[in-house]
């Protein structure tokens, strides 16, 4: 590599430099990820493995629970039961609505 008098540049050439080493940092960096991931694919293949299988723990999407409670005027808004209460079941248990009036299997 030339050895560079780097006193002698003016602000706008090594602005330039600056923005030439940040491009070429940017795209070194790109290629080794893109290289990165081909090695871990080639090597979870190896195994008889996907990659985002290894990724998400080999484990399968947690599945949603079966709706257990519908929206009185509005079926395709349901709830499970579980975790925080929608909106629409807060507004019908303040207007005087029950739990077991808006059950999908009664």
């Amino acid at each position: 590599m030339p050895k560079i008098n780097w006193d002698k540049l003016s602000l706008e050439e090594l602005k330039e430099i600056q923005q030439n080493a940040t491009k070429a940092i940017d795209s070194y960096q790109k290629r080794m990820r893109k290289e990165a991931l081909a090695a871990a694919k080639e090597a979870a293949a190896k195994h008889g493995f996907a990659l985002d299988e290894l990724v998400r723990g080999g484990a399968a999407p947690k599945a949603q629970g079966k709706p257990k409670y519908s929206h009185p005027e509005n079926p395709a808004k349901t709830w499970t039961g579980r975790g925080r209460q929608p909106n629409w079941v807060k507004e019908a248990l303040a207007g005087g609505t029950t739990l077991e009036d808006l059950l999908i299997d009664k």
